[in-house]
């Protein structure tokens, strides 16, 4: 089959309806237009079997380049799908933007620096080399680690080598299916205005890739290979957030297949641990995550720790997991020091908390806090940390949109000086200042010198945790999606946003809604003032109820037909006694149960 049968037969699979319009005219392009002619065999081969289907899946649409780079299905031929031709777009578009950046802002030649790292997904090592060839041939000289490493390292090198713009090949805890590119700026963060739409405008306008070859670039020095010199910096960095303190601790760690051996262990090692060991099963590099429940490695899921508890619970102090690319962590603990005690996994709401009092409580010992020192997290994560930061005396920046390019953001606006602490709920911490982006490796060593002094004294995290909230109060959340599946999905998601917006649910759970915040519009009232004109406009509404420290967060998904859901419920010291915390926390999910049902009840699902 030549080209023009090819488009002849699939004219006539749009007439047959086993395609849609929009798929042929994809399909057209890449079969006509000389930047497709390498993909032009293999979709000859997909028309001559009828692979119709398949066809439709990855042309029916332009896979979309959002402010944080470009995910979806790894497929070899498909504007819908992860392959060189939409990678190699993202990159280049990347590349055509920050020349002109650095016209505006005054660089050199010389400055145009660009980092590049990637993780175990498949096509990840091919996708990377990709980007380099495409980086060094729009001008730039690149800083290649030449071995899987993590995300939070990208961003340190970023910041290490003054690049103007990183590229990340990592498709996070995503399944196996998939991969993706992150995409960095000057700061060592993704993204933010106008760098976000500018790169995506030049993405978009991308027709020609111009790519060297690699290894020629390397025997040029146009790709410098850092990884060593990298690593080493990046681990002291790292351990400079290391305390003294006890290290009698047992730790069992899982990078569940994904990177995180090359961050966490020496980290865990530069801060004194000895004690440790990598779960066997986890431990080797693997796309597929064959040893992971369901394949998906995630560390917010349960399931992932229930193998680690049942082999090795007995005689493990703290396991710890960290999702493929090494920006997340996840923890479970014992319940007790009691032998064959229950063990919990955290919320990621818990662990920031105990993060945030471990990092506060230290400091304030050694008188290294002062009123310039803040914290931050985004309108979803627990007011908990808000409490933490209030009995200590440092500020808490707590209106920013979902998303941890606005920490890292904040920290650029405050000044690094300052900045103690970034967490939100989706199990992703920043303590120091050596990167813009969540770091699963430090996250990892502050809780490890957390669980030892505790240990030392008695106790577990899960202790820690119930002294916690005895202390400050009983803090719930949960969060649930309202899935909105078919062509009209999209549509319905943003007509119920709108309900949400202008005509709320009047009660939730008995108690009457009093303040809705629209951060979309900036309105409503935040502790009794105006919403700070700050505040990043976005697309989240909060409904505040009558009983202070309750509340829901509502927010549709940037690429699904989908609206996440969050709850929050707070029961203040002096509303219960000091030995009823666990009953009271489990009140208080209960009352969440039920604000969920009367939410999904409001929404007709």
């Amino acid at each position: 089959m030549n080209q023009q049968e090819a488009l002849s037969a699939i004219q006539i699979a749009v007439n047959a309806g086993k395609i849609i319009r929009s798929t042929a005219d994809n399909l057209h392009k890449w079969l006509t237009e000389p930047p497709y002619q390498e993909f032009v065999p293999t979709i000859l081969e997909h028309v001559s079997a009828e692979n119709w289907k398949q066809l439709d899946e990855v042309f029916w649409t332009v896979v979309p380049f959002g402010t944080g780079g470009r995910r979806g299905k790894l497929y070899p031929i498909g504007s819908n799908a992860i392959n060189r031709r939409t990678i190699g777009e993202s990159a280049q578009g990347l590349a055509d933007y920050f020349i002109k950046y650095a016209v505006v802002e005054g660089y050199t030649g010389e400055d145009l620096r660009c980092a590049i790292a990637y993780d175990t997904r498949h096509g990840s090592r091919e996708f990377a080399e990709l980007c380099a060839g495409i980086m060094v041939a729009a001008g730039y000289q690149v800083f290649f680690l030449d071995g899987v490493r993590s995300t939070p390292e990208i961003s340190f090198l970023v910041r290490y080598k003054r690049c103007v713009c990183g590229l990340m090949i990592t498709a996070s805890h995503n399944p196996p299916s998939d991969n993706a590119v992150k995409v960095y700026g000057p700061s060592g963060g993704q993204l933010l205005p106008p760098h976000d739409t500018g790169v995506v405008k030049c993405v978009n306008a991308v027709e020609e890739i111009h790519c060297a070859a690699f290894g020629a670039a390397v025997d040029a020095g146009k790709i410098v290979i850092c990884q060593t010199e990298v690593d080493r910096a990046f681990t002291a960095a790292v351990a400079q957030q290391s305390r003294p303190g006890p290290r009698e601790l047992k730790i069992l760690y899982s990078p569940l297949h994904g990177v995180g051996a090359t961050a966490v262990v020496p980290a865990l090692l530069a801060a004194g641990f000895r004690d440790f060991s990598v779960y066997g099963p986890h431990s080797m590099p693997d796309p597929d995550f064959t040893y992971v429940p369901e394949h998906v490695a995630n560390p917010e899921r349960p399931v992932v720790f229930e193998s680690m508890i049942h082999d090795f619970g007995k005689d493990t102090d703290l396991i710890i997991a960290t999702d493929p690319d090494s920006d997340r962590m996840g923890i479970a603990a014992p319940k007790s020091t009691e032998p064959n005690a229950p063990w919990i996994c955290l919320t990621g709401n818990q662990t920031a908390a105990l993060l945030a009092e471990s990092l506060l409580s230290s400091r304030a010992a050694n008188c290294e806090l002062t009123s310039e020192n803040y914290l931050v997290k985004t309108v979803v994560t627990t007011e908990l940390l808000t409490k933490i930061a209030e009995k200590y005396g440092v500020r808490a920046v707590r209106n920013l949109l979902v998303g941890f390019k606005y920490i890292g953001g904040t920290i650029e606006t405050l000044g690094e000086s300052g900045f103690l602490f970034g967490a939100e709920e989706s199990y992703g911490y920043l303590i120091g200042a050596h990167a813009r982006d969540k770091d699963a490796a430090v996250a990892a060593v502050v809780i490890a010198e957390l669980a030892a002094r505790v240990k030392a004294d008695g106790g577990t995290l899960y202790t820690k945790l119930l002294e916690l909230y005895r202390t400050y109060g009983v803090f719930a959340e949960s969060q649930f999606r309202i899935v909105l599946p078919g062509a009209t999905g999209m549509q319905q998601m943003k007509e119920l946003m709108r309900k949400f917006r202008e005509t709320p649910p009047e009660t939730l759970h008995g108690m009457r809604v009093v303040d809705t915040i629209d951060y979309q519009h900036l309105l409503g009232p935040l502790d009794g003032d105006d919403l700070p004109l700050s505040a990043t406009p976005g697309d989240v509404v909060i409904l505040h109820l009558e009983k202070s420290g309750n509340y829901a967060a509502v927010r549709p998904s940037g690429t699904e037909p989908l609206i996440k859901v969050y709850t929050f419920a707070h029961a203040p010291v002096g509303t219960f006694e000091p030995e009823q915390v666990e009953a009271q926390y489990g009140l208080l999910q209960q009352q969440l149960e039920q604000i969920a049902s009367d939410l999904k009840r409001f929404s007709g699902v």
